[in-house]
């Protein structure tokens, strides 16, 4: 094996650890920040409903938007469950933000900073492949 095959084994198994690290952690923090979006859309429907539709038309699709109303309380809840155990942040979570640090820091001294957006941007066009092939919903 030469310099460059060992080059390559060591950058593939941190392109591993960031993925899977990051994999593991977003899984925590996805929820908070679809939450927000949540919101934030629930309040541009509500904002489009009041002038758009009469009264008729509003009885029906605010079952909707209170299904909705329902479905961001139900997330939020099982978000909260998920990142904290009673008031304390969840060991996992905290355990998982230090790994990505130090994985990340790693990436940084074997491959530079460069190397680090390179395998940040090869782990966003993952997951956005992902989403984009996902015949869920």
């Amino acid at each position: 094996m030469n310099n460059q095959d060992i080059k390559n084994l060591r950058r593939r198994y941190l392109l591993w650890l960031y993925k899977t690290t990051k994999e593991a952690f977003d899984k925590y923090e996805r929820k908070f920040t679809q939450i927000d979006i949540d919101k934030d859309l629930l309040s541009e429907i509500e904002n489009q409903l009041l002038g758009a539709y009469l009264p008729h038309d509003k009885t029906a699709l605010e079952k909707f938007i209170n299904q909705y109303r329902q479905y961001i309380s139900d997330k939020e809840k099982a978000c909260l469950e998920l990142k904290y155990r009673g008031k304390k942040i969840n060991p996992e979570f905290i355990f998982l933000d230090f790994k990505l640090n130090a994985v990340e820091k790693l990436i940084v001294k074997e491959l530079g900073r460069r190397g680090l957006e390179r395998i940040r941007d090869l782990y966003e066009e993952e997951m956005s492949g992902r989403i984009l092939r996902s015949t869920e919903h």
